[in-house]
């Protein structure tokens, strides 16, 4: 995929990073010009996916129809275990209808800490079964114990979740090559890892993918693969 190597360290030109970004633009007030512009960026740099609001799902999922690039959503989201799972499975498969091929779901942190796992497993399992897409679990790693940690991992597994996140956005945690590492090994191939919050430059992508992410979740996309620098983001 481009990749060339320098001693242990794995370096991809820019330009090679764009199949695993999730082109991302979660923000309020978003216009409609502006979301079409966004899934045509996402088609002219090739990036993995579009990530938008589920308000937005149709307009973009008919924009990218034909085209490599996908359609993901998320739920529960921004501030995360707050919606019943009923809501979340009905909005998830309303969502999948509509056109979104990959879900992002916050997940009840409360439930956890409280040892109510049966219940934090369905919250996760429920998305699953509606929805018949991927579902990416945003574990917010940096609120939780190591032993938290490994249960909320296997708990999202037992659910059926394709990939597990680090965090939900940069608020919680500025994706690092540690936690991606930790994920990776956790999961011992059972699921995959995408990487998030305030991923904003060629370097750190790079960092993040060697640790073992496959998907980059950034509204930085095409600053990463320009290697032009930061541009304005959001911390997603």
């Amino acid at each position: 995929m481009g990749s060339r190597t320098t001693g242990n360290v794995a370096e991809y030109a820019p330009a090679a990073l764009a199949p695993y970004i999730q082109h991302t633009l979660i923000e309020t007030g978003v216009t409609r010009d502006r979301m079409i512009a966004h899934a045509e960026e996402a088609v002219a740099y090739g990036f993995n996916a579009a990530m938008v609001p589920g308000s937005w799902v149709p307009l973009v999922a008919d924009i990218l129809r034909g085209t490599p690039v996908q359609v993901a959503s998320a739920l529960d989201f921004p501030t995360v275990g707050v919606t019943t799972s009923a809501g979340k499975a009905f909005e998830g498969e309303r969502l999948a209808e509509a056109g979104a091929q990959q879900i992002d779901i916050g997940v009840q942190i409360g439930w956890l800490k409280s040892g109510m796992y049966d219940e934090f497993r369905e919250d996760i399992a429920g998305v699953v079964r509606a929805t018949g897409v991927p579902v990416k679990v945003m574990l917010e790693l940096p609120l939780l114990t190591p032993i938290e940690r490994d249960t909320a991992v296997e708990l999202a597994i037992e659910a059926g979740a394709a990939i597990l996140k680090n965090a939900s956005s940069g608020a919680v945690e500025v994706a690092n090559p540690e936690s991606v590492a930790y994920l990776v090994k956790r999961a011992a191939g059972r699921a995959a890892v995408k990487a998030s919050g305030s991923i904003k430059t060629y370097p750190q992508a790079v960092a993040l993918l060697a640790a073992g992410a496959t998907l980059l979740g950034t509204s930085a996309g095409t600053a990463i693969v320009t290697d032009s620098g930061t541009e304005e983001t959001h911390s997603y």
